[in-house]
């Protein structure tokens, strides 16, 4: 390259004459290095939590062993036996409801239901259904043309991890010493009421020593891992707690990432400003719970349940004026590209479901999940949401995590209601109408209760009122129904309480 020449947006490669056209088509559809892989702007992900999702009975590790029934209390710390075959048995419906990608929280080797205990990360679970049922899932994703994404824990480990379990026998004299931040010796793994356990760990729970990543085996350790699942056939990583770890860390991951799989999405754990990891040395986006928890404020309005306390996902109730302002600001951090990698959720397994949130309210849900389905980003629904699942906390205080929102999924009891169809249309809304989703619709208030989007050639009118109507004419001759959610809008009344409307308008209109 001439000298003092910007450096190009893509991988500098020269090509003889003879094959410069057809790499420079290839190059071109290759996701530059600092840029999200262009395909999250068009999924709708389904997050799974394995061990509660569905039990295929088809795991050879599992027989003979004392599962807990199915639909046990999820506040007792047991194994109900979800496995990754019982995935592969839903994915038909999962398809059909608009899903295009799954996240599973984690799936290695752990002795915890949840898994972020990990003790081998080249090992899936047995109770799972091991290798081969990853394998299997992958390859029945991929023939659907969906795509899979996998939960990293790469700041802490399981009390079982080999190398922790070799420290904790051999103490000093053990040669992975260094693996871990170790302060006083013994380490005492288990340690008594008030008794330090003598290592650094995540949030001081001894079960989760910390890796010291400053140790050159430590981070060859975990980014093979990452590579491998990756050269197994994953499409992407979710990454927990990853401000705990060394940035530089990351650097080396993405660039790891990047080598395998240019194509492959990297979200973080991020609840809040992630402008320091997403200028493209780190991740493609994170977990996007503002605009969650600022959706169920909303739509919620004086009806919210207020008794989960976290600062970093408050539910408090919202004007609309204020529920737009934190868009337009969480927004206003990203580049448009990170906008359209985010992965914008209502809840997750580390918080409330948004129906208890809402206070088993299905109608304002639905709501909640319309505002989601209209940004920029893919919209995450938690496993169970479509069955109306709507575990939290029942004290009226309480932070989390909320092991009571990672119910068993209710194949065989009735549902609360079947939100399938509903989150089929919306699904189908994206595709169909992509300006919706293109992060340019200007957001405006109507009165207290009404919202109102602006796109190219389509305007989203929302009430949040649950008793009123919201004061509107849409029989013009510059407008046209094409969807409504709830009570279809009439010309005298207005928008009915808890109701939505999509309109064609304008010059898009006088082109049909």
């Amino acid at each position: 390259m001439p000298e003092g020449e910007a450096d190009p947006p893509w991988p500098f490669v020269f090509f003889p004459a003879s094959e410069r056209s057809a790499q420079c088509k290839r190059l071109v559809e290759i996701t530059a290095f600092s840029d999200p892989p262009a395909w999250v702007a068009d999924a709708v992900i389904y997050q799974i939590f394995p061990d509660r999702f569905r039990r295929s009975g088809r795991v050879p590790q599992q027989r003979h062993l004392a599962l807990q029934p199915w639909g046990t209390d999820p506040r007792e710390q047991g194994f109900q036996g979800g496995d990754l075959y019982g995935v592969i048995e839903a994915l038909e419906q999962l398809q059909a409801m608009g899903i295009t990608c799954l996240y599973l929280t984690p799936i290695f080797s752990s002795a915890a239901n949840h898994r972020y205990h990990a003790y081998d990360y080249f090992q899936v679970d047995p109770l799972l259904g091991g290798n081969e049922a990853l394998d299997a899932l992958i390859a029945a994703v991929h023939e659907r043309g969906m795509r899979l994404v996998l939960d990293g824990v790469f700041n802490h480990c399981g009390r079982g991890f080999w190398a922790f379990h070799h420290l904790a026998e051999n103490g000093e004299a053990s040669p992975y010493r260094d693996w871990f931040h170790v302060y006083r010796w013994p380490v005492q793994p288990y340690p008594s009421e008030g008794e330090d356990c003598g290592y650094e760990c995540w949030w001081s729970v001894p079960d989760l020593p910390k890796f010291n990543h400053a140790n050159p085996a430590v981070r060859d350790h975990l980014l093979s891992a990452g590579r491998h699942w990756l050269e197994r056939g994953i499409d992407g990583w979710r990454l927990d707690v990853p401000a705990e770890v060394p940035a530089d860390f990351w650097v080396s991951f993405r660039q790891v990432v990047r080598e395998v799989n240019p194509e492959a999405w990297i979200v973080g754990e991020i609840w809040g400003d992630a402008r320091a990891w997403l200028g493209g040395e780190h991740f493609d986006g994170v977990m996007n719970y503002r605009l969650g928890w600022s959706s169920l404020c909303w739509v919620a309005g004086d009806q919210l349940r207020q008794g989960y306390r976290n600062p970093e996902y408050p539910l408090n109730p919202l004007s609309t004026d204020a529920l737009i302002e934190i868009w337009g600001t969480t927004a206003g951090w990203y580049r448009p590209q990170v906008n359209r990698a985010q992965m914008n959720l209502l809840d997750s397994h580390d918080v409330p479901r948004a129906l208890h949130s809402l206070n088993g309210d299905v109608a304002a849900l639905k709501l909640a999940l319309l505002l989601l389905f209209l940004q920029p980003g893919a919209p995450c629904i938690y496993y169970g949401t479509e069955a109306g699942l709507a575990g939290g906390p029942e004290a009226e205080q309480s932070s989390g995590p909320e092991p009571a929102c990672r119910e068993a999924f209710p194949w065989d009891e009735p549902w609360v209601a079947d939100l399938r169809p509903f989150l089929a249309e919306l699904a189908a809304l994206r595709q169909r109408y992509p300006d919706l989703r293109a992060g340019a619709t200007q957001w405006t208030s109507h009165g207290s209760d009404g919202l109102i989007g602006t796109a190219t050639s389509h305007q989203i009118w929302i009430n949040r009122s649950h008793d009123q109507a919201l004061p509107a004419c849409f029989n013009g001759s510059n407008a046209k129904v094409l969807w409504t959610c709830g009570a279809p809008p009439s010309s005298s009344g207005g928008l009915a309480a808890q109701s939505a409307v999509l309109l064609l308008r304008g010059e898009a209109l006088d082109e049909t």
